[in-house]
C-alpha cells in the first residue's frame, strides 16, 4: 500500500508541474497581447496628432489664400474687380501646401443712392482650397491617398 500511495503522489506532482507551465504560457500570451495593444494605441495617437497638425496647416494656408484674394479685390492692380478667375499660390516652401483661389462677382441693386438712382452693390465670392499636391487643388488623383490633406474656405464680401 505504501508503494502505491508513493507512486500516486509522484504522478500528482508531475501533473501539477505541467499545469504550472501551461499557466505561465497563458500569462505570457496575455502580457504580449497587452503590450501589442499599448503599442498600437500609441501609434494611433501619434497618427491622429500628425493628421490634426496637417489639418490646421491646411486651414491656415486656405486662410492665407482668402487674405491674398481679398487684397487683390480691394487693393490690387484693378480694385473692385476679381483677379483672374483662378489663381494658384505655391506655398509649399512656407507651409507645404498649394492653394487655389477662385473669385466671382455679382452685381445687385440695393435700394437707391438718391431719388431714382439705383444703388448697385458688387458681391465678391472668394474660395480658397489648400491641399498637399504639386498642381492645383483639389487634386482628384490624390484624394484617396492617406497623406492627402485638403481644406476649403469661402467668403463673401461687398465693396
Amino acid at each position: 500500500m505504501k508503494r502505491s500511495s508513493l507512486a500516486h503522489a509522484h504522478a500528482s506532482a508531475r501533473a501539477s508541474r505541467g499545469l504550472g507551465a501551461i499557466a505561465a504560457l497563458v500569462v505570457l500570451v496575455l502580457l504580449a497581447s497587452l503590450a501589442a495593444a499599448i503599442v498600437r494605441l500609441g501609434w494611433t495617437q501619434q497618427t491622429t496628432i500628425a493628421q490634426d497638425i496637417d489639418s490646421a496647416r491646411a486651414a491656415q494656408s486656405a486662410q492665407a489664400g482668402i487674405q491674398w484674394g481679398l487684397y487683390q479685390v480691394f487693393k490690387g492692380s484693378a480694385p473692385g474687380t476679381c483677379p483672374a478667375a483662378t489663381q494658384t499660390l505655391d506655398l509649399r516652401s512656407q507651409t507645404g501646401y498649394v492653394v487655389t483661389v477662385t473669385c466671382a462677382s455679382s452685381d445687385y441693386v440695393e435700394g437707391e443712392s438718391s431719388a431714382t438712382v439705383d444703388k448697385t452693390v458688387r458681391l465678391f465670392t472668394l474660395e480658397a482650397t489648400a491641399c498637399t499636391t504639386t498642381t492645383a487643388c483639389p487634386d482628384a488623383t490624390r484624394v484617396a491617398s492617406p497623406y492627402y490633406v485638403e481644406r476649403r474656405m469661402r467668403v463673401q464680401v461687398t465693396n
